[in-house]
Parts: C-alpha cells; sequence; structure tokens
C-alpha cells in the first residue's frame, strides 16, 4: 500500500534516482511514523505537479458527428532539409526564371542536389554571384515568394558562394564583411 502510495507521487524517472533506502523507509512500519529524509521529501514536493484543466468531453453534436478529431500535423515548409538549419549540396544547374503575374525580371535560380540525395530548387539572392555547376553550396528553408516551387534559398559568403560586393544594408543576409572607413 505505501509503496503504491510512493509510485503516484513520483514520477517513474525520478523513482529511479530515490535510492533503495528511502524506498525501503516506507515499506516498513516502524520506518512510516519516522519523518523522512530532508533531501527524499524535497524531491518527491518538487516533483508532484498536478494538472488544473482536465481533458474536456465530447459535446453531443461533437459525438452525433463522429467525435472529436485530432489535428493534422502541419506539412513542413521545406522538406528536403528533414527539420535540419541547412544542408551542403552541389549545383547542378544554375538559370534564371520569370516571377509570378504582378512582378516581372529574372530571378536567379539553382538545381542543388543535396547530401541526402535528393534534388531541389534554391533562389540565389542578392545581385550578381559567382555559382556555376559543381560549386558546392549551402541551403537553407525560404521560398522565394513570387517564384513558384522554390522553397529553398543559397546562404551567400558560404562555402562556394561568394558575399554580395559593396552591399551595405542587410549585410549579414548577403554574407558581406563590413567596409572599411579610412580615419584622415
Amino acid at each position: 500500500m505505501p509503496l503504491t502510495f510512493l509510485h503516484r507521487l513520483v514520477r517513474p524517472s525520478t523513482l529511479q534516482k530515490v535510492s533503495f533506502l528511502s524506498v525501503r523507509l516506507f515499506t516498513t512500519p516502524r520506518a512510516a511514523a519516522r519523518p523522512l529524509n530532508a533531501s527524499i521529501s524535497t524531491q518527491i514536493l518538487t516533483t508532484r505537479q498536478f494538472s488544473c484543466s482536465t481533458p474536456r468531453p465530447s459535446t453531443l453534436i461533437q459525438v452525433v458527428r463522429g467525435g472529436r478529431t485530432t489535428q493534422k500535423a502541419r506539412k513542413l515548409r521545406s522538406p528536403a532539409l528533414k527539420n535540419r538549419p541547412e544542408m551542403k549540396g552541389v549545383c547542378l544547374k544554375v538559370g534564371t526564371t520569370k516571377p509570378k503575374k504582378p512582378n516581372s525580371g529574372e530571378r536567379k535560380i539553382a538545381r542543388v542536389r543535396l547530401s541526402s540525395g535528393k534534388v531541389i530548387t534554391a533562389y540565389i539572392q542578392g545581385e550578381g554571384h559567382n555559382v556555376q555547376q559543381h560549386s558546392v553550396v549551402l541551403v537553407r528553408g525560404g521560398r522565394a515568394q513570387d517564384c513558384p516551387g522554390v522553397k529553398y534559398h543559397l546562404v551567400r559568403g558560404a562555402l562556394d558562394l561568394g558575399g554580395v560586393g559593396n552591399r551595405l544594408t542587410s549585410r549579414s543576409k548577403y554574407g558581406t564583411k563590413k567596409p572599411k572607413t579610412d580615419k584622415a
């Protein structure tokens, strides 16, 4: 009986941390009358957690319509990265594409084979680039809003892709160092 009470108070992971002697204290009737060791009692008190909100039961209408359904898992914005911030890849082809309807111009894109083996289309941001076939590049998530099917960006200033030259604002996004000022 006292051992089951201990199981209710303490999570199983914490129960393993409590020494064998403290568990034995609960099981013997003489020890039950004695106060607990101070470290054990504080450990038990800190791990007890009660939830104030109970799961709400389904309403009658929900039961009639088939009960509550669990929410679907969200789709990944950049599925080829597998929840990684960046991945290395090799450029297969570099080219341009036209943006969607209200915009016009030429957007620079690259077909990249990632280290996982997947082939994706990535956007090359900034003015000018030095990417060509067989260049090793770093790919991050983030879609190009006006290019359909482009869900990735190439990281400027990493591996073979150089930064944007003469960039003064938002330099960290484009891999550009701070320009040196001459003190005259």
